[in-house]
């Protein structure tokens, strides 16, 4: 059995990680020349598919779940992605909030079938260092939380009906790297892994962007994204892929570069 998480203690875990992460690393760290806070926030579209198993409990059948984006639209119930990022000199912090809910039926024996409904939602709350910032790359380790709450429903018309609820936190690893591409173009690369067993079995992410930049202010972002969880608990399974491509506006305020942050 996995030793989980409690979520009440999540403030306490996200202060250690902020003063571990950033502020010890600033005050040992030369001054960069900026000290002033920069911010950008950004709403996206995230066109995932999505794919997996699910099973709310031990004694429930494990079903099939794989739509396309195009699939997914059509039984999306609701749906809410936005990230932002704040730098001052060398530290970075980082926030991402996805929101998926969606409804599928697959096949069982016998000529049955078993409707299930998952909801995702993930905070991914992260800091870290500049181990490289100058005018044209700039590469962040970073460090943090996510936190999970996935509700699983399966249904089996006459049969049976079941439903998960399932909250816990993660801790994870990551690394981002900005780069310059001209004076209008630039691109990010992301990654995280976390889980560890402490809240899933195996969490991680990857994606690639590409940023142009339309005025001082604001930027226009495509790239894609891939973000896999699996957690398994006492019977419980879940184990989930999103993936595809996205869009998004960038907004970004206070003292700026020339690239997003």
């Amino acid at each position: 059995m996995h030793t989980r998480f409690n979520p009440k203690y999540l403030p306490a875990s996200l202060a250690m990680v902020v003063l571990t992460t950033a502020v010890v690393p600033l005050a040992q760290a030369e001054t960069s020349g900026d000290d002033r806070w920069r911010f950008q926030a950004t709403p996206y579209v995230w066109m995932s598919g999505m794919e997996g198993q699910v099973r709310p409990f031990r004694s429930a059948p494990t079903a099939e779940v794989d739509k396309s984006f195009s699939e997914l639209m059509d039984s999306l119930d609701a749906a809410a992605f936005i990230t932002g990022t704040a730098r001052r000199g060398n530290v970075v912090l980082q926030a991402d909030l996805t929101h998926a809910a969606t409804s599928d039926s697959t096949p069982l024996p016998l000529g049955l079938a078993a409707n299930v409904k998952v909801r995702q939602t993930s905070a991914t709350l992260t800091a870290g260092y500049a181990v490289r910032a100058d005018e044209r790359t700039g590469i962040d380790l970073l460090a943090g939380i996510r936190y999970w709450d996935i509700n699983a429903a399966v249904q089996v018309p006459g049969l049976l009906s079941a439903r998960s609820d399932s909250s816990f936190v993660d801790p994870i690893a990551g690394v981002r790297w900005r780069q310059m591409l001209s004076p209008r173009w630039s691109s990010v690369a992301y990654a995280d892994v976390g889980g560890f067993g402490l809240g899933s079995d195996a969490t991680w992410q990857v994606l690639a962007l590409a940023n142009y930049q339309a005025t001082e202010q604001w930027f226009v972002s495509m790239g894609y994204r891939h973000q896999r969880l699996d957690y398994r608990d006492q019977g419980k399974r879940l184990d989930v892929a999103l993936s595809g491509p996205m869009l998004g506006v960038t907004y970004r305020f206070g003292a700026g570069r020339s690239a997003p942050l």
